[in-house]
């Protein structure tokens, strides 16, 4: 791994898949056909938190599922692509419509669908649990299990190289 850390002052943008980095990877399906998954509070604190200080935060995911964009729906500002079948493509669309460079992004991914993308962003991240694929090209693998934390890892990390974590509205949901 190279040393991300000197990466971390660039980053403006977060970019997340959602099944195996904001959720576990389980999903329960009821029996209407709606899938559920668990999410990390934790996580969800570090997004609303980051997008508060004016980073931009993203989900692209191959998944389906309206209880995803339920979760994260009252998150101001936060962007969300479901039912994705390029994450490339929709990347691609993402950077060109917010005027962004892609070395300014950290992209978190677990799994092979997430591997082209994680080849064109700036910052390739992945939880501890992310397939040995994705291991081999992330430049940070977080300490924290898809769902358990890994997200917080890596905003936090970021906002602490920033010198941007723990401001007087830190307490502030």
């Amino acid at each position: 791994m190279h040393n991300y850390r000197e990466k971390l002052p660039k980053i403006t943008t977060f970019i997340f898949d959602f099944d195996g980095v904001l959720s576990d990877g389980k999903i329960w399906v009821l029996p209407d056909g709606e899938q559920m998954r668990a999410t990390n509070v934790k996580d969800g604190y570090a997004m609303q938190y980051a997008l508060k200080k004016g980073y931009r935060v993203a989900i692209i995911s191959g998944g389906i599922g309206e209880s995803m964009r339920l979760r994260y729906q009252r998150f101001e500002g936060i962007e969300i692509f479901l039912k994705v079948h390029d994450k490339v493509e929709v990347f691609h669309q993402y950077i060109k419509k917010n005027n962004l460079n892609p070395e300014e992004i950290l992209y978190m991914g677990d799994d092979i669908p997430d591997y082209d993308l994680m080849e064109i962003c700036g910052l390739k991240c992945c939880p501890a649990d992310a397939c040995t694929e994705i291991k081999e090209i992330s430049e940070y693998i977080s300490f924290a299990n898809g769902g358990y934390g890994c997200v917080r890892d890596v905003i936090e990390q970021t906002l602490r190289a920033q010198n941007r974590w723990m401001e007087a509205d830190a307490c502030i949901w």
